[in-house]
């Protein structure tokens, strides 16, 4: 009898706690928001590798992460979506939203690469969105005010779990040299800090519960704006700009970076005590991105839009054994000679090695190909320029590419002629369009020669014309010196 009504005791008691827990989880103040964080696309939605692409990713969100549509979550970049291979270059950054759109991006920060071909360009992607593009301290210059009518948002609040979230998205202030400096003359980006304390409490005035800081600022920047902004209530900082892949606690702040070109993400979660106004619990992580199956929708998109594409980027220009890398000689020698060759009446070739992105591959050469190594809308302009305006672009420019010119100690030498270069003559000189805005700093150009010539020729279209002339093939591959 004794033990019976122990098991009744026992039973009751069960059942009051299942009771109580139960009403203490459905009356909880406690919500849960989960951050998956992505910067640097670059239209890399094919993926870099197999099993690194978009699809693979969105999968893996999907299996690993529990993700759901309207689950706690939020999917974030940190900017720089587009301008990479040809798939996103050719469409100019089309494609590439759209894949964004199917794979549930809540926002984006602005980065320099998005101003790549022109203002009206991110205007049309950002109607094309479904999700907003964030900058704060992007301003129009003649008036100091935001963007709106281009696309260019601010700050979003949305809510999510029950949440109140604010997120203000930042641009690096290498914008003006980071992207061809004439598609932002009209705009401004003002200080990280100053933009940020404007744009907060228009946030908070909308009764956010958590705000996040998503932009395009590498780490070491972005850690000084966290300690010079520690009274700011802001949950969490993402980067972007240089390809950094971390997640750690900055002062009372997350800070997270994804990686690069889908090949990995950050993930943040927090745990919000609505009652009390508090974080009660973070938590963050980083991943690479190699799951084994793709998700068939993504996957989808973007068979349709390389199908699109294919036929014209799929004409095929040499056959190479090897690769060459991009930074190497052998390559940036024969894209600046190549000019030379188009032009027979020029002295001197010089273009930014920042232009060349990709190492040129070994096997099928394709048009493709070349657009994914040189993808910018740049053209080739001729200018006139003095002998020491040249060496001071060679000697101190930021990291030029040279044809024409063989350095022989302090001596410069054209090799065309075997001449030394002299200060006081003047010289027929090709630069690319982003150098002669002044982009990577190149101001001296523009400077010393306002009248330089557009020849309107893309800046890969003579390396492009080279590669097919050499007439390659698996028997005669592609030699470059």
């Amino acid at each position: 009898m004794l033990m019976l009504r122990l098991r009744i005791y026992l039973l009751f008691c069960s059942l009051v706690l299942t009771t109580c827990a139960s009403s203490d989880l459905e009356n909880s103040n406690l919500r849960r928001l989960t951050i998956l964080y992505t910067n640097d696309e670059h239209g890399w939605m094919e993926g870099m590798e197999p099993g690194q692409s978009a699809a693979h990713l969105y999968e893996m969100w999907q299996q690993e992460e529990g993700y759901y549509e309207d689950g706690p979550f939020l999917i974030l970049s940190g900017g720089d979506n587009w301008t990479g291979p040809a798939i996103s270059t050719w469409t100019e950054g089309e494609s590439m939203v759209e894949v964004m759109n199917a794979m549930n991006y809540d926002a984006s920060a602005v980065g320099n690469h998005e101003f790549d071909f022109g203002l009206e360009v991110i205007k049309a992607r950002s109607v094309e969105a479904d999700y907003p593009y964030l900058s704060a301290n992007t301003r129009w210059r003649s008036s100091g005010e935001s963007p709106t009518d281009i696309g260019i948002l601010p700050f979003t609040v949305t809510t999510v779990n029950e949440l109140r979230v604010g997120i203000i998205g930042l641009t690096t202030l290498d914008t003006p040299s980071a992207t061809n400096p004439i598609n932002v003359q009209d705009l401004d980006f003002i200080d990280y800090e100053m933009a940020l304390r404007e744009t907060l409490p228009l946030v908070q005035a909308q009764d956010t519960d958590i705000n996040l800081v998503i932009a395009h600022v590498c780490v070491e920047p972005l850690e000084r704006l966290i300690r010079n902004t520690r009274d700011l209530d802001i949950a969490l900082f993402g980067a972007g700009h240089c390809n950094e892949l971390l997640a750690r606690r900055v002062h009372g702040s997350v800070l997270l970076s994804g990686g690069f070109h889908f090949t990995a993400y950050a993930k943040a979660s927090f745990t919000v005590d609505t009652e009390r106004n508090v974080i009660s619990q973070r938590m963050f992580t980083i991943h690479d991105n190699e799951y084994a199956t793709d998700n068939e929708t993504i996957a989808g998109i973007v068979h349709s839009w390389s199908s699109e594409t294919e036929e014209i980027l799929s004409e095929k220009l040499a056959y190479s054994d090897r690769v060459f890398e991009r930074r190497g000689e052998e390559l940036e020698q024969a894209i600046v000679n190549s000019w030379l060759l188009a032009d027979p009446s020029s002295d001197i070739a010089i273009t930014n090695a920042g232009g060349i992105r990709i190492d040129l591959p070994e096997g099928i050469i394709d048009v493709g190909t070349v657009m994914a190594l040189m993808p910018f809308d740049n053209t080739i302009i001729a200018t006139e320029l003095d002998g020491a305006t040249v060496r001071t672009v060679v000697e101190t420019g930021t990291r030029p590419v040279v044809g024409g010119l063989i350095r022989r100690g302090n001596r410069w030498i054209l090799s065309a002629r075997g001449e030394e270069l002299d200060d006081s003559k003047t010289y027929r000189v090709l630069v690319n369009s982003f150098m002669y805005a002044g982009g990577d700093g190149y101001n001296i150009i523009p400077e010393t020669d306002p009248d330089g010539f557009d020849t309107g020729i893309n800046y890969r279209q003579p390396f492009q014309d080279w590669l097919s002339a050499q007439n390659t093939s698996e028997q005669n591959p592609l030699r470059l010196n």
